[in-house]
């Protein structure tokens, strides 16, 4: 017969923590970006254009479909943004929710956009420069 396990209070008083503050984190984050949107969408343009992972016609194009992204994560729930992210959750063992959303918004629906003409680099180099932007913005 299979043993159940049954964690002690201060077990699952420990788990317990660890998972509130993760959210804590996660919602602080999503808050953050209402407040810095237009100067992350910015920044995570101009890194990707300046580092050759995405070849655009128009700049300023891809800065506003970026910040219609962020404002658009603003407002989805978290299943929402789960759904949206589940393709590259395992791209990183603890990515942050905003790089990921936005390294999934590149690599599935901006490499579909007029002004874009091709998205390079592998997926972790996408991560990790759009990741690079954020932590210097988001004061997470």
């Amino acid at each position: 017969m299979a043993k159940v396990f049954r964690p002690s209070s201060r077990e699952s008083t420990i788990l317990s923590k660890i998972e509130s503050s993760k959210e804590y984190e996660r919602r602080k984050a999503l808050t953050s970006v209402r407040d810095f949107s237009d100067q992350l969408s910015n920044a995570v343009a101009s890194k990707l254009v300046e580092h050759s992972l995405v070849e655009t016609t128009s700049k300023n194009s891809l800065q506003e479909q970026i910040l219609s992204a962020l404002e658009k994560l603003t407002r989805l729930d978290d299943f929402d943004i789960d759904y949206q992210v589940a393709p590259i959750r395992n791209l990183v063992p603890q990515p942050h929710v905003v790089s990921l959303y936005l390294t999934a918004f590149v690599i599935e629906k901006l490499v579909n956009h007029k002004d874009v003409v091709d998205v390079f680099g592998s997926d972790e180099e996408i991560y990790f420069t759009i990741h690079k932007q954020v932590k210097k913005i988001l004061p997470v």
